[in-house]
Protein backbone atom coordinates (compact mmCIF):
# COMPACT_ATOMS: atom_id res chain seq x y z
CA UNK A 1 0.00 0.00 0.00
CA UNK A 2 3.26 2.15 0.77
CA UNK A 3 3.89 2.32 -2.79
CA UNK A 4 0.86 3.09 -4.16
CA UNK A 5 0.42 6.09 -2.07
CA UNK A 6 3.92 7.00 -2.70
CA UNK A 7 3.37 6.71 -6.25
CA UNK A 8 0.53 9.05 -6.17
CA UNK A 9 1.80 11.32 -3.84
CA UNK A 10 4.95 12.11 -6.80
CA UNK A 11 2.29 12.11 -9.25
CA UNK A 12 0.17 14.64 -7.35
CA UNK A 13 3.45 17.01 -6.94
CA UNK A 14 4.83 16.51 -10.23
CA UNK A 15 1.16 17.54 -11.73
CA UNK A 16 0.43 20.12 -9.13
CA UNK A 17 -3.22 18.06 -8.36
CA UNK A 18 -4.34 17.07 -5.06
CA UNK A 19 -3.85 14.15 -4.55
CA UNK A 20 -7.27 12.49 -3.49
CA UNK A 21 -7.98 13.51 -7.01
CA UNK A 22 -5.61 11.24 -7.92
CA UNK A 23 -6.56 8.39 -6.02
CA UNK A 24 -9.82 8.63 -7.58
CA UNK A 25 -9.24 8.75 -11.25
CA UNK A 26 -6.94 5.61 -9.86
CA UNK A 27 -10.08 4.11 -9.12
CA UNK A 28 -12.53 5.11 -11.86
CA UNK A 29 -9.65 3.98 -13.98
CA UNK A 30 -9.79 0.54 -12.48
CA UNK A 31 -12.94 0.18 -12.81
CA UNK A 32 -13.42 1.14 -16.83
CA UNK A 33 -10.63 -1.68 -17.47
CA UNK A 34 -12.74 -4.32 -15.11
CA UNK A 35 -15.52 -3.69 -16.92
CA UNK A 36 -14.20 -4.39 -19.80
CA UNK A 37 -12.45 -7.86 -18.54
CA UNK A 38 -15.77 -9.05 -16.70
CA UNK A 39 -18.16 -7.75 -19.76
CA UNK A 40 -21.03 -7.93 -17.24
CA UNK A 41 -23.61 -5.82 -16.40
CA UNK A 42 -22.88 -6.17 -12.77
CA UNK A 43 -22.42 -2.39 -10.94
CA UNK A 44 -18.62 -2.42 -9.57
CA UNK A 45 -16.51 -0.52 -7.24
CA UNK A 46 -13.20 0.07 -6.44
CA UNK A 47 -11.28 0.45 -3.07
CA UNK A 48 -8.07 0.17 -1.99
CA UNK A 49 -6.92 -2.57 0.45
CA UNK A 50 -5.62 -1.09 3.45
CA UNK A 51 -3.57 -4.50 4.38
CA UNK A 52 -2.18 -5.59 0.75
CA UNK A 53 -2.01 -1.99 -0.63
CA UNK A 54 -3.90 -3.63 -3.74
CA UNK A 55 -6.58 -1.97 -5.58
CA UNK A 56 -10.04 -4.50 -5.00
CA UNK A 57 -12.96 -4.51 -7.38
CA UNK A 58 -16.19 -5.68 -5.52
CA UNK A 59 -19.37 -6.26 -7.61
CA UNK A 60 -22.45 -4.68 -5.53
CA UNK A 61 -25.63 -5.66 -4.88
CA UNK A 62 -28.88 -4.26 -3.39
CA UNK A 63 -30.75 -5.57 -0.58
CA UNK A 64 -34.37 -6.31 -1.64
CA UNK A 65 -37.62 -8.61 -0.13
CA UNK A 66 -38.56 -9.74 -3.61
CA UNK A 67 -35.85 -10.19 -5.86
CA UNK A 68 -36.97 -8.97 -9.92
CA UNK A 69 -32.94 -8.26 -11.08
CA UNK A 70 -30.63 -11.24 -9.52
CA UNK A 71 -27.92 -9.55 -11.59
CA UNK A 72 -28.18 -6.07 -9.46
CA UNK A 73 -30.11 -7.44 -6.67
CA UNK A 74 -29.90 -9.91 -3.68
CA UNK A 75 -32.73 -11.13 -0.63
CA UNK A 76 -32.51 -10.42 2.36
CA UNK A 77 -32.56 -14.17 3.59
CA UNK A 78 -29.19 -14.47 1.16
CA UNK A 79 -27.61 -11.55 2.46
CA UNK A 80 -27.74 -11.98 6.33
CA UNK A 81 -26.26 -15.61 5.26
CA UNK A 82 -23.14 -12.97 4.59
CA UNK A 83 -24.02 -10.55 7.24
CA UNK A 84 -26.18 -10.85 9.71
CA UNK A 85 -26.56 -6.83 10.20
CA UNK A 86 -27.49 -7.43 6.64
CA UNK A 87 -31.23 -4.90 6.09
CA UNK A 88 -33.50 -4.14 3.37
CA UNK A 89 -32.06 -0.90 1.60
CA UNK A 90 -28.23 -2.10 1.71
CA UNK A 91 -25.64 -3.27 0.21
CA UNK A 92 -23.51 -6.69 0.04
CA UNK A 93 -20.37 -6.78 -2.14
CA UNK A 94 -18.72 -9.91 -3.52
CA UNK A 95 -15.26 -9.56 -4.00
CA UNK A 96 -13.63 -9.92 -7.33
CA UNK A 97 -10.23 -11.69 -9.11
CA UNK A 98 -8.47 -9.24 -10.44
CA UNK A 99 -5.35 -11.50 -10.82
CA UNK A 100 -6.07 -12.86 -14.21
CA UNK A 101 -6.99 -9.18 -15.49
CA UNK A 102 -5.43 -9.64 -19.34
CA UNK A 103 -2.90 -7.58 -20.74
CA UNK A 104 -5.99 -5.58 -23.15
CA UNK A 105 -7.37 -4.36 -19.41
CA UNK A 106 -3.94 -2.91 -18.19
CA UNK A 107 -3.85 -0.95 -21.43
CA UNK A 108 -7.11 0.28 -21.19
CA UNK A 109 -6.21 0.82 -17.39
CA UNK A 110 -3.39 3.05 -18.53
CA UNK A 111 -4.98 4.81 -21.11
CA UNK A 112 -7.74 5.67 -19.06
CA UNK A 113 -5.42 7.08 -16.43
CA UNK A 114 -3.09 9.05 -18.88
CA UNK A 115 -7.10 10.94 -20.05
CA UNK A 116 -8.12 11.37 -16.86
CA UNK A 117 -4.57 12.56 -15.15
CA UNK A 118 -4.23 15.14 -18.45
CA UNK A 119 -8.11 16.28 -17.83
CA UNK A 120 -7.12 17.30 -14.19
CA UNK A 121 -3.92 19.07 -14.98
CA UNK A 122 -5.96 20.87 -16.85
CA UNK A 123 -8.68 22.19 -14.79
CA UNK A 124 -5.94 22.77 -12.32
CA UNK A 125 -3.70 25.26 -14.85
CA UNK A 126 -7.43 26.81 -15.36
CA UNK A 127 -8.07 27.47 -12.19
CA UNK A 128 -4.59 28.90 -11.05
CA UNK A 129 -3.84 30.98 -14.31
CA UNK A 130 -7.21 31.89 -15.75
CA UNK A 131 -7.58 34.82 -13.59
CA UNK A 132 -4.11 35.80 -14.03
CA UNK A 133 -4.58 37.02 -17.91
CA UNK A 134 -2.81 40.21 -18.75
CA UNK A 135 -0.17 39.52 -16.26
CA UNK A 136 3.70 39.74 -17.13
CA UNK A 137 5.55 36.56 -16.72
CA UNK A 138 8.75 35.76 -17.26
CA UNK A 139 9.67 32.25 -18.53
CA UNK A 140 12.10 29.95 -20.29
CA UNK A 141 12.52 28.42 -23.78
CA UNK A 142 11.55 24.61 -23.44
CA UNK A 143 11.84 23.26 -26.85
CA UNK A 144 10.20 25.21 -30.52
CA UNK A 145 7.10 23.18 -32.37
CA UNK A 146 7.12 24.05 -35.64
CA UNK A 147 6.26 27.91 -35.86
CA UNK A 148 5.44 28.27 -32.00
CA UNK A 149 7.61 27.80 -29.15
CA UNK A 150 6.49 25.51 -26.25
CA UNK A 151 7.86 28.08 -22.53
CA UNK A 152 8.44 26.66 -19.32
CA UNK A 153 6.39 28.95 -16.24
CA UNK A 154 7.70 26.57 -13.62
CA UNK A 155 4.50 25.01 -12.41
CA UNK A 156 3.74 24.09 -16.30
CA UNK A 157 4.49 24.40 -20.00
CA UNK A 158 2.68 27.37 -22.31
CA UNK A 159 2.28 27.93 -25.58
CA UNK A 160 3.57 31.12 -28.11
CA UNK A 161 2.16 30.77 -30.64
CA UNK A 162 3.93 32.26 -34.31
CA UNK A 163 0.85 35.04 -34.72
CA UNK A 164 1.84 36.53 -30.86
CA UNK A 165 5.40 36.41 -31.79
CA UNK A 166 7.26 39.72 -33.48
CA UNK A 167 8.72 38.59 -36.48
CA UNK A 168 11.99 41.00 -34.92
CA UNK A 169 12.28 38.56 -32.19
CA UNK A 170 14.19 35.23 -32.41
CA UNK A 171 14.68 32.66 -29.04
CA UNK A 172 16.80 30.01 -28.90
CA UNK A 173 15.87 27.02 -26.50
CA UNK A 174 16.96 28.22 -23.04
CA UNK A 175 16.70 31.99 -23.30
CA UNK A 176 14.31 33.76 -20.60
CA UNK A 177 11.74 35.42 -22.39
CA UNK A 178 9.13 38.19 -20.67
CA UNK A 179 5.27 37.46 -21.59
CA UNK A 180 1.69 38.27 -21.28
CA UNK A 181 -0.56 35.72 -20.67
CA UNK A 182 -3.34 35.75 -23.24
CA UNK A 183 -5.86 33.26 -22.48
CA UNK A 184 -6.36 30.08 -20.72
CA UNK A 185 -7.66 27.54 -22.84
CA UNK A 186 -9.95 24.58 -20.54
CA UNK A 187 -10.30 22.40 -23.91
CA UNK A 188 -9.00 21.88 -27.51
CA UNK A 189 -5.96 21.41 -29.30
CA UNK A 190 -4.14 24.09 -27.94
CA UNK A 191 -5.72 23.63 -24.04
CA UNK A 192 -3.46 25.33 -21.47
CA UNK A 193 -1.59 29.06 -21.24
CA UNK A 194 -1.24 30.57 -24.11
CA UNK A 195 0.99 33.65 -23.64
CA UNK A 196 1.77 36.52 -26.22
CA UNK A 197 4.36 39.19 -27.33
CA UNK A 198 2.37 40.79 -30.29
CA UNK A 199 -0.14 42.02 -27.90
CA UNK A 200 -0.65 45.74 -27.33
CA UNK A 201 -1.09 44.60 -23.82
CA UNK A 202 2.36 43.63 -23.62
CA UNK A 203 3.46 47.03 -23.77
CA UNK A 204 1.34 48.70 -21.23
CA UNK A 205 2.80 45.93 -18.59
CA UNK A 206 6.47 47.25 -19.90
CA UNK A 207 5.67 50.84 -19.68
CA UNK A 208 4.02 49.64 -15.68
CA UNK A 209 7.09 48.17 -14.88
CA UNK A 210 9.82 50.89 -16.31
CA UNK A 211 7.81 53.85 -15.52
CA UNK A 212 7.22 54.35 -11.48
CA UNK A 213 4.42 56.60 -12.22
CA UNK A 214 1.89 54.41 -14.09
CA UNK A 215 2.36 51.63 -11.18
CA UNK A 216 1.23 54.51 -8.55
CA UNK A 217 -1.24 55.32 -11.35
CA UNK A 218 -0.01 59.08 -11.32
CA UNK A 219 0.10 58.77 -14.97
CA UNK A 220 -2.69 56.51 -16.83
CA UNK A 221 -2.11 54.61 -20.21
CA UNK A 222 -5.61 55.55 -22.25
CA UNK A 223 -4.75 53.47 -24.93
CA UNK A 224 -2.76 51.80 -27.11
CA UNK A 225 -2.63 50.80 -30.89
CA UNK A 226 0.44 48.61 -32.02
CA UNK A 227 1.47 46.48 -34.74
CA UNK A 228 3.86 43.87 -33.82
CA UNK A 229 7.48 44.64 -35.11
CA UNK A 230 6.80 47.82 -36.83
CA UNK A 231 5.30 50.04 -34.66
CA UNK A 232 3.52 51.27 -31.38
CA UNK A 233 1.04 54.06 -30.54
CA UNK A 234 0.67 54.59 -26.98
CA UNK A 235 -1.72 57.57 -25.36
CA UNK A 236 -0.77 58.61 -21.93
CA UNK A 237 -2.46 60.89 -19.20
CA UNK A 238 -1.11 62.51 -15.98
CA UNK A 239 -3.51 63.07 -13.09
CA UNK A 240 -1.16 65.81 -11.44
CA UNK A 241 -0.85 68.81 -13.65
CA UNK A 242 2.93 68.88 -12.36
CA UNK A 243 4.04 65.65 -13.11
CA UNK A 244 4.16 65.44 -17.51
CA UNK A 245 2.91 62.01 -18.77
CA UNK A 246 4.94 62.43 -22.17
CA UNK A 247 8.20 62.68 -20.41
CA UNK A 248 7.77 60.58 -17.61
CA UNK A 249 7.55 57.42 -19.75
CA UNK A 250 10.67 58.89 -21.81
CA UNK A 251 12.86 59.31 -18.41
CA UNK A 252 15.74 61.04 -17.94
CA UNK A 253 17.56 61.16 -21.49
CA UNK A 254 15.24 58.77 -23.20
CA UNK A 255 16.35 55.71 -20.35
CA UNK A 256 12.84 54.50 -19.39
CA UNK A 257 11.53 54.34 -23.27
CA UNK A 258 14.75 52.35 -24.22
CA UNK A 259 14.34 49.84 -22.30
CA UNK A 260 11.14 49.14 -23.50
CA UNK A 261 12.46 49.76 -27.22
CA UNK A 262 15.00 47.14 -26.56
CA UNK A 263 13.00 44.75 -24.51
CA UNK A 264 10.68 45.05 -28.29
CA UNK A 265 14.06 44.56 -30.16
CA UNK A 266 13.74 48.28 -32.16
CA UNK A 267 10.47 48.51 -32.46
CA UNK A 268 9.22 52.08 -32.73
CA UNK A 269 7.70 53.26 -30.08
CA UNK A 270 5.18 56.72 -30.00
CA UNK A 271 4.27 58.32 -27.28
CA UNK A 272 1.72 60.73 -27.38
CA UNK A 273 -0.82 62.82 -24.68
CA UNK A 274 -4.55 62.13 -24.55
CA UNK A 275 -7.11 64.78 -24.97
CA UNK A 276 -10.91 64.12 -23.87
CA UNK A 277 -11.05 65.92 -26.88
CA UNK A 278 -11.11 63.79 -30.50
CA UNK A 279 -10.18 66.75 -32.26
CA UNK A 280 -7.40 67.26 -30.54
CA UNK A 281 -6.01 63.68 -29.75
CA UNK A 282 -6.46 62.67 -33.58
CA UNK A 283 -3.88 65.75 -33.86
CA UNK A 284 -1.76 64.62 -31.25
CA UNK A 285 -2.14 60.70 -32.54
CA UNK A 286 -1.26 61.61 -36.39
CA UNK A 287 1.95 63.03 -35.38
CA UNK A 288 4.49 64.04 -36.88
CA UNK A 289 1.99 65.41 -39.97
CA UNK A 290 0.84 68.49 -39.70
CA UNK A 291 -2.71 68.82 -39.63
CA UNK A 292 -4.62 71.89 -41.47
CA UNK A 293 -8.53 71.08 -39.57
CA UNK A 294 -10.04 68.29 -38.59
CA UNK A 295 -14.26 67.60 -39.36
CA UNK A 296 -16.21 65.61 -37.16
CA UNK A 297 -18.35 63.91 -40.13
CA UNK A 298 -20.74 61.99 -37.84
CA UNK A 299 -20.42 61.68 -33.97
CA UNK A 300 -23.03 59.05 -33.37
CA UNK A 301 -20.68 56.78 -35.90
CA UNK A 302 -17.15 57.48 -34.74
CA UNK A 303 -16.44 59.06 -38.32
CA UNK A 304 -13.88 62.29 -38.46
CA UNK A 305 -12.20 63.67 -41.85
CA UNK A 306 -8.83 65.31 -41.72
CA UNK A 307 -7.35 67.57 -43.86
CA UNK A 308 -3.79 68.09 -44.64
CA UNK A 309 -1.40 70.18 -46.97
CA UNK A 310 -0.83 68.66 -49.92
CA UNK A 311 2.97 67.58 -49.13
CA UNK A 312 1.70 66.32 -45.70
CA UNK A 313 -0.30 63.42 -47.39
CA UNK A 314 1.99 60.99 -47.13
CA UNK A 315 3.36 61.78 -44.04
CA UNK A 316 -0.29 61.66 -42.53
CA UNK A 317 -0.75 58.19 -44.05
CA UNK A 318 2.19 56.61 -43.43
CA UNK A 319 4.46 53.88 -44.97
CA UNK A 320 1.68 51.38 -46.34
CA UNK A 321 -0.89 53.33 -44.65
CA UNK A 322 0.43 52.01 -40.96
CA UNK A 323 0.40 56.02 -39.61
CA UNK A 324 -3.40 56.43 -40.10
CA UNK A 325 -4.47 53.18 -39.18
CA UNK A 326 -2.91 53.15 -35.80
CA UNK A 327 -4.19 56.41 -35.19
CA UNK A 328 -7.37 55.10 -35.98
CA UNK A 329 -7.37 52.76 -33.75
CA UNK A 330 -6.06 54.66 -30.45
CA UNK A 331 -8.64 57.05 -30.64
CA UNK A 332 -11.40 54.86 -31.59
CA UNK A 333 -12.50 56.48 -34.94
CA UNK A 334 -13.13 55.66 -38.42
CA UNK A 335 -10.80 58.57 -40.02
CA UNK A 336 -10.82 60.15 -43.62
CA UNK A 337 -7.74 61.87 -44.71
CA UNK A 338 -7.62 63.87 -47.50
CA UNK A 339 -5.19 66.72 -48.98
CA UNK A 340 -5.92 70.39 -49.76
CA UNK A 341 -6.24 69.48 -52.98
CA UNK A 342 -8.57 66.43 -52.72
CA UNK A 343 -10.76 68.39 -50.46
CA UNK A 344 -10.80 71.41 -53.29
CA UNK A 345 -11.82 69.19 -55.84
CA UNK A 346 -14.43 67.52 -53.62
CA UNK A 347 -16.16 71.00 -52.73
CA UNK A 348 -16.56 72.33 -56.85
CA UNK A 349 -17.87 69.08 -57.55
CA UNK A 350 -20.30 69.23 -55.04
CA UNK A 351 -20.98 72.93 -55.89
CA UNK A 352 -21.19 71.85 -59.63
CA UNK A 353 -23.74 69.06 -59.10
CA UNK A 354 -25.63 71.81 -57.09
CA UNK A 355 -25.89 74.52 -59.11
CA UNK A 356 -28.26 73.96 -62.22
CA UNK A 357 -26.52 74.83 -65.03
CA UNK A 358 -28.52 77.80 -67.56
CA UNK A 359 -30.61 79.22 -64.80
CA UNK A 360 -32.91 82.10 -66.36
CA UNK A 361 -32.27 85.28 -65.06
CA UNK A 362 -35.51 85.76 -63.54
CA UNK A 363 -34.27 83.08 -60.43
CA UNK A 364 -32.59 86.33 -59.24
CA UNK A 365 -36.13 87.78 -58.86
CA UNK A 366 -35.57 86.08 -55.20
CA UNK A 367 -33.05 87.19 -54.82
CA UNK A 368 -33.12 90.88 -54.43
CA UNK A 369 -33.98 92.18 -58.87
CA UNK A 370 -36.40 94.17 -59.95
CA UNK A 371 -38.56 93.62 -62.55
CA UNK A 372 -36.98 96.54 -64.65
CA UNK A 373 -33.88 95.51 -64.09
CA UNK A 374 -34.88 91.92 -65.09
CA UNK A 375 -36.39 93.15 -68.46
CA UNK A 376 -33.34 95.45 -68.95
CA UNK A 377 -31.04 92.06 -69.31
CA UNK A 378 -33.40 90.13 -71.12
CA UNK A 379 -33.44 93.09 -73.83
CA UNK A 380 -29.56 92.78 -73.74
CA UNK A 381 -29.84 89.04 -74.33
CA UNK A 382 -28.47 88.08 -71.07
CA UNK A 383 -30.80 85.54 -70.57
CA UNK A 384 -29.10 83.38 -67.90
CA UNK A 385 -27.68 83.70 -64.56
CA UNK A 386 -24.17 81.53 -65.78
CA UNK A 387 -23.83 84.45 -68.73
CA UNK A 388 -24.65 87.15 -65.96
CA UNK A 389 -21.89 86.03 -63.46
CA UNK A 390 -18.70 86.59 -66.01
CA UNK A 391 -20.05 89.95 -67.01
CA UNK A 392 -18.01 92.51 -65.12
CA UNK A 393 -19.09 95.87 -63.66
CA UNK A 394 -18.24 97.92 -66.71
CA UNK A 395 -19.51 95.25 -69.47
CA UNK A 396 -22.92 95.55 -67.51
CA UNK A 397 -22.90 99.31 -67.21
CA UNK A 398 -22.18 99.53 -71.41
CA UNK A 399 -25.95 97.26 -72.22
CA UNK A 400 -28.29 99.84 -73.42
CA UNK A 401 -30.69 101.18 -70.36
CA UNK A 402 -28.46 100.36 -67.67
CA UNK A 403 -27.42 102.61 -64.69
CA UNK A 404 -24.29 102.55 -62.46
CA UNK A 405 -27.49 101.66 -59.05
CA UNK A 406 -28.47 98.99 -61.14
CA UNK A 407 -25.17 97.27 -61.64
CA UNK A 408 -25.04 97.20 -57.84
CA UNK A 409 -28.04 95.63 -57.45
CA UNK A 410 -27.49 92.79 -60.05
CA UNK A 411 -23.95 92.18 -58.18
CA UNK A 412 -25.85 92.13 -54.49
CA UNK A 413 -28.20 89.44 -56.37
CA UNK A 414 -25.46 87.19 -58.21
CA UNK A 415 -23.52 87.16 -54.90
CA UNK A 416 -26.67 85.93 -52.92
CA UNK A 417 -28.02 83.37 -55.58
CA UNK A 418 -24.10 81.59 -55.28
CA UNK A 419 -23.83 81.64 -51.94
CA UNK A 420 -26.98 79.19 -50.84
CA UNK A 421 -24.57 76.39 -52.27
CA UNK A 422 -22.11 77.35 -50.46
CA UNK A 423 -23.72 77.23 -46.93
CA UNK A 424 -25.14 73.84 -48.09
CA UNK A 425 -21.00 72.54 -48.17
CA UNK A 426 -19.94 70.98 -44.92
CA UNK A 427 -18.34 73.49 -42.56
CA UNK A 428 -15.47 71.93 -40.56
CA UNK A 429 -15.85 71.71 -36.89
CA UNK A 430 -13.04 73.27 -35.50
CA UNK A 431 -9.93 74.75 -37.31
CA UNK A 432 -6.47 73.62 -36.22
CA UNK A 433 -4.39 76.73 -36.98
CA UNK A 434 -0.38 75.30 -37.30
CA UNK A 435 1.37 76.11 -34.29
CA UNK A 436 5.26 76.47 -33.51
CA UNK A 437 5.73 73.51 -32.47
CA UNK A 438 3.98 71.74 -35.65
CA UNK A 439 6.06 74.29 -38.10
CA UNK A 440 9.29 72.76 -36.38
CA UNK A 441 7.75 69.27 -36.98
CA UNK A 442 7.27 70.11 -40.47
CA UNK A 443 10.61 71.70 -41.46
CA UNK A 444 12.12 68.53 -39.85
CA UNK A 445 10.17 66.23 -42.11
CA UNK A 446 10.90 68.51 -45.19
CA UNK A 447 14.55 67.85 -44.37
CA UNK A 448 13.84 64.68 -45.43
CA UNK A 449 13.46 63.18 -48.95
CA UNK A 450 10.39 64.62 -50.72
CA UNK A 451 7.27 62.75 -50.00
CA UNK A 452 8.98 60.32 -47.42
CA UNK A 453 7.73 59.93 -43.55
CA UNK A 454 10.46 61.80 -41.36
CA UNK A 455 12.48 59.37 -38.97
CA UNK A 456 12.61 60.32 -35.39
CA UNK A 457 16.02 61.05 -35.43
CA UNK A 458 15.59 64.02 -38.03
CA UNK A 459 12.62 65.33 -35.82
CA UNK A 460 14.83 65.16 -32.32
CA UNK A 461 17.38 66.84 -33.75
CA UNK A 462 15.93 69.48 -35.56
CA UNK A 463 14.02 70.26 -32.28
CA UNK A 464 14.47 68.14 -29.36
CA UNK A 465 11.73 70.16 -26.72
CA UNK A 466 9.57 70.79 -29.70
CA UNK A 467 9.42 66.72 -30.46
CA UNK A 468 8.46 65.68 -27.36
CA UNK A 469 6.00 67.99 -26.71
CA UNK A 470 4.07 67.00 -29.55
CA UNK A 471 4.32 63.12 -29.20
CA UNK A 472 7.50 62.61 -30.56
CA UNK A 473 8.76 58.90 -32.07
CA UNK A 474 10.75 57.89 -29.08
CA UNK A 475 13.37 55.21 -30.52
CA UNK A 476 15.76 58.06 -29.81
CA UNK A 477 13.94 60.35 -27.45
CA UNK A 478 15.72 63.52 -26.03
CA UNK A 479 16.71 64.32 -22.97
CA UNK A 480 13.91 66.42 -20.92
CA UNK A 481 14.07 70.22 -20.70
CA UNK A 482 13.71 70.21 -16.96
CA UNK A 483 13.77 67.80 -14.30
CA UNK A 484 12.90 67.72 -10.83
CA UNK A 485 14.50 65.96 -7.85
CA UNK A 486 12.09 63.32 -7.86
CA UNK A 487 12.93 59.53 -8.75
CA UNK A 488 14.59 58.48 -12.34
CA UNK A 489 14.20 62.65 -13.52
CA UNK A 490 10.09 62.53 -13.59
CA UNK A 491 9.34 65.77 -15.48
CA UNK A 492 7.50 68.56 -14.47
Amino acid sequence: MASIFQAIEILSKEKGIDPQIVMDQVKEAMLVAARKQFKGNEELAAEFDQASGEIQIFAVKKIVELVADPTHEISLSDAQKIAATAEVGGEVRFPKKTDGMSRVSAQTFKQIMLQKLREAERDTIFTEYAHRVGELVTCVVKRIEGPDMILDMGKTEARLPKKEQSRLENFAIGDRVRCIIKTVEKSGKNAGVILSRADGDFVKRLFEQEVPEIYDNTVVIKACAREAGERTKIAVFSRDRDVDCVGACVGMKGMRVQSIIRELRGEKIDIIEYSDDPVTFATHALSPAKISRVTIVDGSERHMEVIVEDTQLSLAIGKKGQNVRLAAKLIGWKVDIKSEEEKRQEVESVMSAMIVPGAPVSALVEHGLTQEILDTLVAADVGTVEKLGYMTPEDLEALPGMEPQMVAVIQEAVNSYYSQFEEAVPVPVEEIAPTEETVAVEEAAAAEEPGREPTAESVVEVAPEIALAVGQTAEHPPEPAVSTDQPEGIQS
